[in-house]
């Protein structure tokens, strides 16, 4: 496979690729950054040590990007004023997020930032509504940071364990990034549940 993909995956350049990738895609979902950082990791696995990427390096970029990606989309939607409220008001989508994320925040959780980094749009989604709604910085970035490095290390995983069990083939690949889907869909299944309502004793 990798005869195939250029000598992209075999040069330093691919952090840069890999992290303009992941920065972006919070604002551009239909990037395909997951797809690239499971193939970079793939590269990794059918490599020598001394051959790039190296799968560290690889985790370290990605989860860095994811975080500096939710700040930016945070910080745009803080700064939006009334005409991106107007936006996200006619969002149903956006109120529900921006709602459910409150309450997470302010029960001292948000395993919501996380569980969103896995769904399709849901980065983007929980980015700007934190940022819309002025959640402050201190209760949404050490989650965004796990949430990044979360992602970061399965995305990884899965392209470097699946080059080893199914060998660095377009089956592997398509294997490893049918798993990264799955638990997109996953989570976004979990998402729009409705949170259920408190016990009362």
């Amino acid at each position: 496979m990798l005869e195939h993909v250029g000598s992209l995956f075999g040069s330093p350049w691919i952090y840069a690729v890999v992290a303009l990738s992941v920065l972006l895609d919070v604002f551009l979902p239909v990037l395909p950054s997951g797809v690239l950082v499971i193939t970079a990791a793939t590269a990794a696995a059918a490599g020598s040590a001394a051959d790039v990427p190296d799968i560290l390096t690889l985790i370290l970029c990605a989860a860095t990007a994811s975080v500096l990606g939710d700040l930016a989309a945070y910080r745009l939607a803080w700064r939006g004023g009334d005409r991106l409220d107007r936006a996200i008001s006619r969002s149903r989508r956006l109120t529900t997020a921006q709602e459910r994320l409150g309450t997470a925040l302010a029960r001292g959780g948000g395993a919501l930032v996380v569980l969103a980094r896995f769904a399709p749009a849901g980065r983007s989604v929980v980015s700007l509504g934190a940022g819309a709604a002025h959640r402050r910085a201190r209760d949404f970035l050490p989650w965004s940071a796990l949430a990044g490095i979360t992602w970061a290390v399965y995305s990884v995983a899965l392209g470097y364990y699946g080059a080893h069990w199914l060998g660095a083939s377009w089956l592997g690949t398509v294997v490893s990034v049918g798993a990264l889907f799955g638990a997109g869909a996953g989570a976004a299944y979990l998402m729009r549940r409705e949170p259920r309502a408190p016990r009362v004793s």
